[in-house]
């Protein structure tokens, strides 16, 4: 099969590479419909991740199950089908309480930038969807894998509600997801942080009521100004660096949530800030397999299209040029098709 190899920054390739073959009686092999470059791909892409070796890429897929294992009884051959990009049982008590991401079987997804996938815990990590999807919701669906279900989750760990102000720190897919979650979750206002017009243009489309251009402590005193001199409620830091947290924490009003979800790179807080701010913190990775029936359920009835974050669509074979466009900002996000 061919899929994407990352052989160091800058270096993306598409070769042949073994068919998957059930490893554990609990997988799932599914044949991929579409995949996407994460802009986590991007951290190894540009050399802030170091790549000791070759490296499949991807983790956010949609497919049709191709085999499954002896015991694999949710999902069956056939079945079209969303996973998260972290493979958990479903059943721990941890998963229970709704933190899938965290299982105490998880296992990280990669390779999903291919023609075929290997799924571990099938059972607990596929959700169905209710037949054979319209190719136009495949790219939605394909959204609810990764960056959907953890801007979902970013506005939920900001404890979003309706009649709430919430800011959103980032422009990316996850961030303008945030935004649409937002909207979902009954927020009265809605200020995106953006300096990209198409990006600004997408954020309004998915709900936002305002744009902020400025960045820092001067993007934070915008929105202290916007909102009486008190901050947002709810605030989603959607980037992972250290300008984006301390962007969010200064946007808060005291009593208010900041929801983290951008990949942590070098991210400390100072601890008189985090003190003296009366901000609660709540994030990470997000456990998507939590909401993906809800997810799923929203794409197939047309409700939301948070689909229209990818504004590439190119071949697998030139996934080369999918992580160039989005490393130089020429696309939010891009779809592969496989």
């Amino acid at each position: 099969m061919r899929g994407v190899v990352m052989h160091g920054a800058g270096d993306v390739r598409v070769e042949d590479l073994p068919m998957p073959t059930l490893q554990e009686p609990t997988d799932a092999i599914i044949r991929l419909a579409a995949a996407c470059v994460c802009g986590s791909d991007l951290w190894p892409y540009r050399g802030a991740d170091e790549i000791r070796r070759p490296r499949p890429m991807g983790h956010e897929y949609v497919g049709v199950v191709e085999e499954v294992g002896s015991a694999v009884s949710e999902v069956k051959v056939g079945d079209f089908v969303v996973g998260s990009f972290i493979a958990s049982d479903n059943t721990c008590e941890i998963c229970r309480s709704g933190y899938q991401s965290a299982c105490v079987q998880r296992v990280g997804m990669t390779g999903s930038q291919a023609e075929y996938l290997p799924v571990p815990l099938a059972d607990g990590t596929l959700v169905t969807t209710p037949g054979q999807p319209a190719a136009e919701l495949v790219p939605s669906l394909l959204a609810a894998s990764d960056v959907l279900g953890t801007g979902w989750f970013a506005a939920a760990a900001a404890q979003v509600a309706p009649g709430r102000t919430v800011a959103v720190v980032g422009d990316g897919a996850v961030g303008l997801l945030g935004v649409l979650a937002a909207r979902e979750m009954g927020a009265e206002r809605i200020i995106a942080f953006s300096r990209h017009a198409d990006r600004q243009a997408l954020a309004r489309e998915f709900g936002a009521t305002d744009i902020v251009t400025e960045r820092g402590d001067e993007g934070a005193a915008v929105v202290k100004e916007m909102t009486g001199g008190l901050g947002a409620h709810s605030v989603i830091e959607a980037v992972g660096t250290q300008e984006a947290m301390l962007q969010a924490i200064a946007s808060t009003r005291a009593g208010g949530h900041v929801g983290f979800v951008g990949v942590s790179h070098d991210v400390e807080i100072p601890g008189n800030l985090l003190f003296g701010s009366h901000v609660h913190l709540h994030g990470g990775p997000a456990p998507v397999r939590a909401y993906l029936p809800e997810l799923i359920d929203l794409i197939w009835n047309r409700h939301i299209d948070p689909g229209k974050v990818f504004d590439l669509e190119v071949p697998l074979e030139d996934a080369a040029e999918a992580y160039r466009a989005m490393d130089e900002r020429r696309a939010i996000k891009a779809l592969l098709r496989v």
